[in-house]
Formats: C-alpha cells, structure tokens, sequence
C-alpha cells in the first residue's frame, strides 16, 4: 500500500462520499475506488460498507483510518525534518482564528509576518472554536488562534496574551460614574451579547453566572458584531463587553463609556493551538514570535482572573462523569 492510497482512505473515512473524496483527491472517482480496492484485496477486508448511504466503516475499517492518520502524519515529518535542516520556512500553512479575535490581531502582525517569511503562503479563515478544533482534528489546519484553556487532549496551546475584558457603560447608567467596576456590578439580563457560538459570549456568561438576575427584562438581544452592540448600548439597551484590544480603535467619545475592572481584571487567555504531532512546528515558532513581539506593546496586563471559555454544559459533563466514576468506584469497594 501507499501513502497516497492511504489519504484516499482518508477522505472517503472524513466526506462518506467516494464522488466527493474524489474531487478534495483532485483525482477521478474510477481511479480513488480502484485505489482504495486494491487496498482491500491487499488486506483480504472491506474498509467501507458500501451498502450504507452514506458509506460507513467497517468496524475493522475504523482502526484502519485510525492507523493511517498516524502514518499519513509521520510522512508529512519527514518533509518537515528536512525543512528545519536547511532552515528553509516556507510552504502552505492553514491558520484559523476566531471572530472575536481576528479583526483586531491579524492587522497586528500579517504585515510583518509576510514581509518576514515570504515564502510562507498562508491561508486564514474565520471559524468559531468548535469548528477550528474539528479541523485541527482532522489535519485540514495547523494552528489556529483561539481563546483556551480548551482541554481537548490532542491539541497543544501556547499562551501568546491575556486580555481583559471592558465594560462599555451608556451615559445614565448607574455605573456610569464608577472609575473602575467589579464583576458584582454586572447584571446579565442587561448585558448585550454576541450570537450562541461565539467563546466570548461563553466567558462573559461564565463571568457573571453568579450574579443577578432581572426577572422583568422585557427583551433579549444577540448580535454577531461588537459594532452593533455598542450601538444598541448607545440607544440605552443595556451595556456589553468588550476584548481590550477591540478598545483600541473606538472614537474618543465612545472610549469615555469603557470602564476597566479593578484587578485581577477579569480576561480571556489568547492561545496559538495545535495538534500535538507538532507538524510545521518551524512555521508555527515563527508565527509565535511574531504575534509576541507585536502584542507585547499593547497587551501589558499582569493581574488577571482567566475566565474560562468552556460552555457550561461542557463543565457539567465533566462533572458528571466524574461523578459517574466516584460511584462506580464505590461499588467495586463495597
């Protein structure tokens, strides 16, 4: 068998679809089907059930797939050996980065980045979490930029920043006049939120799921922007929160309703994230210190609370399983 054979499995095992694994292949769908056949024959099992719509593994087909990403991922090492020995940083490199984070960093360090390593083609897109850590999963990123700690087993994280988080309080409120406010000053039922799937919404929920609730508000608003909260604010909707680094670039007037919190401010922890295999770790050191020495200036906080951005039901069943073990382990004591 071989590599090649191995990534038709591969996408087959990811699209269910051999028409379709076919043209990610860029190859025709005669030739992937009579690949992944000789691959069968060879082993003397069926990979797929063919009879399933969609095509399904087989039970022996799981562990195969299993296999071959490992495999897969070794042969892509090598290239990445020889790479570092000649010192040569270059190629494609897929980079995700969430909503919340990407308008305000990328112009940060894209600039010096390509201007440092020109021969790194680099292919960004705009994913929430969840979908940056399937791809990363699936070998379809190598590094993505996100709010952690995360926890998923297969994905490394390095910190690059902290940044906290800032109220923008309307004129009239009754923080209004405050210098500095505390989280006890938070009220959830007026803060305006991000759409469901945005990690920033999860965190502030997370912030303030001890703090009161209003049982007479008459409306709940979402927004897939920051811009649009601040406006809503402005028309005495509510109030928000905001990344420190999206502060930065508000008019004067606005930035007169920020409002910091006293420390430890509370703040998301800004990671690099990738798979633990460590493919193009050269591309990926230096797209570290690049993010590092342009943040440095700017994000200078110390004092901070890191407000997980894990959604609570995520937290429950991790408590439930944990305790779901305690019991089990009972029981074989008794």
């Amino acid at each position: 068998m071989t590599i090649t054979q191995l990534k038709y499995v591969l996408a087959v095992a990811e699209h269910k679809n051999f028409t379709l694994a076919a043209e990610k292949c860029f190859v025709t769908q005669p030739t992937l089907s009579m690949q992944i056949q000789k691959i069968e024959e060879e082993l003397g099992i069926q990979i797929f059930d063919r009879t399933k719509k969609p095509i399904q593994l087989t039970e022996i087909g799981q562990k195969i797939v299993s296999q071959s990403k490992n495999i897969v991922n070794e042969a892509d090492r090598i290239q990445d050996i020889v790479d570092q020995q000649k010192g040569f940083i270059g190629g494609e490199f897929r980079l995700g980065i969430i909503p919340t984070i990407m308008p305000t960093l990328l112009p940060m360090f894209l600039n010096n980045f390509i201007k440092k390593y020109p021969k790194v083609k680099l292919i960004i897109e705009e994913l929430n979490t969840d979908e940056i850590i399937h791809r990363l999963n699936n070998g379809h990123l190598d590094a993505a930029i996100a709010a952690t700690p995360l926890e998923e087993e297969k994905i490394k994280e390095v910190v690059l920043y902290f940044e906290p988080f800032v109220a923008y309080i309307p004129e009239g409120h009754s923080t209004f006049e405050k210098k500095e406010i505390e989280i006890v000053d938070l009220n959830i039922d007026e803060i305006l939120l991000l759409q469901d799937g945005h990690c920033f919404r999860d965190s502030i929920l997370n912030l303030c799921k001890n703090t009161a609730a209003n049982e007479k508000s008459h409306f709940q608003i979402e927004s897939g922007s920051f811009e649009t909260l601040i406006k809503l604010a402005d028309e005495g909707l509510g109030t928000t929160l905001l990344p420190y680094l999206h502060t930065l670039d508000l008019k004067e007037n606005d930035k007169l309703k920020l409002r910091h919190f006293k420390e430890p401010k509370p703040a998301r922890e800004v990671s690099l994230i990738f798979p633990k295999n460590e493919l193009k770790i050269h591309i990926i050191d230096a797209l570290r210190s690049t993010i590092a020495g342009v943040v440095k200036g700017a994000i200078v906080f110390q004092n901070v609370q890191i407000i997980s951005p894990l959604q609570k039901n995520k937290e429950l069943l991790h408590k439930l399983l944990i305790f779901f073990l305690l019991t089990n382990y009972r029981q074989t004591l008794f």
